[in-house]
């Protein structure tokens, strides 16, 4: 039975954080993390292809199995909303390109289901992250939220099992039957 390697991201145009962790059984094992960052004075290509080279580094260095990705959510400023969606297409042509398969979760079901409330604030966030994977400190905040995202993956996300969501609906931030 081979143990399966996840990788969570995070996606930004200024930050893309990344994690990778292992599932073994009900046990969650730390792999790595970090942030992949483009250059605010270069163009937009420029930053895309950063992007999408750092995560096919991160894909050739740690050989993930499979692949979560957030979703982009509808922000005030539609020009910040387009550039996000423009990085998290870089971050997902990336992970394709490199043979994985990628789920994509909202913020409200990571948060759910790493700290078990849909409305967490980011330090929740993080905090669970730490004890989840017993880390000796927290990691920066994207990095941190693409570990959620593994995580949330890890516990129930498409093919995993675990958290089925199928059938439930969302009040206030939290699942129900």
């Amino acid at each position: 039975m081979s143990i399966p390697r996840i990788l969570g991201i995070d996606p930004g145009l200024r930050v893309t954080g990344f994690g990778v962790i292992e599932k073994h059984g009900n046990q969650l094992l730390y792999v790595a993390s970090g942030c992949i960052k483009s250059n605010d004075k270069q163009g937009l290509p420029e930053r895309i292809a950063t992007l999408f080279a750092g995560i096919s580094e991160v894909i050739a260095t740690y050989r993930p199995d499979q692949a979560a990705v957030e979703k982009v959510f509808v922000n005030v400023n539609p020009q910040s909303t387009l550039l996000l969606g423009q990085a998290r297409g870089a971050a997902i042509s990336a992970l394709v390109h490199g043979g994985l398969p990628v789920a994509e979760y909202t913020a409200l079901q990571v948060k759910q289901a790493v700290v078990g409330h849909g409305k967490a604030a980011k330090e929740q966030v993080q905090d669970m992250v730490v004890r989840l994977l017993s880390l000796p400190g927290a990691p920066a905040a994207d990095a941190a939220d693409a570990l959620a995202c593994a995580i949330a993956h890890a516990h129930g996300g498409q093919g995993l099992g675990a958290l089925a969501t199928a059938g439930y609906r969302v009040r206030g931030g939290r699942l129900i039957g």
